[in-house]
């Protein structure tokens, strides 16, 4: 199993930054390769990504979630097992959000892609758009 750990300052609170966050939904807006994410209950969501070329589905449920702090969730089937992200609070009206991901390679593909360090720089990438996302937003958004 891999994991991978990225963090990154965003200038907006920390409630902002969460709140966003939650909307579960809107994550193709700034994460790559994200079909969709369909909430099934308050615990449980679907996702449909692309991973090397191939669709794949799974099931994640949220273990843990305390509000401005931490989300964290496990995956029954499907190449991610799991994670969290954090959010801290920083002076000036900033925060600091790291997301830890826990996943396993599937097929040859995501293994050389895997070894090239592709992954960790796909969620680099996510946390810089959703950096830019976050920052560009004339709403914020409403908690999960």
């Amino acid at each position: 199993m891999a994991t991978i750990e990225k963090s990154i300052i965003v200038n907006v609170p920390v409630s902002a930054a969460y709140n966003q966050w939650t909307q579960f939904e809107e994550f193709p807006w700034f994460m790559d390769g994200i079909k969709h994410v369909t909430p099934i209950d308050e615990k449980r969501l679907h996702w449909k990504v692309e991973i090397g070329g191939q669709e794949k589905e799974w099931e994640a449920e949220i273990t843990e979630q305390m509000p401005d702090q931490r989300i964290a969730w496990t995956c029954r089937d499907g190449p991610m097992k799991g994670g969290v992200v954090t959010f801290q609070a920083l002076p000036d009206a900033k925060a600091e959000i790291t997301l830890q991901i826990a996943y396993d390679p599937e097929g040859l593909i995501e293994y050389v892609g895997n070894a090239a360090g592709l992954m960790s720089l796909r969620v680099r990438g996510d946390l810089e758009r959703f950096k830019t996302f976050i920052e560009n937003r004339s709403r914020v958004a409403k908690g999960w």
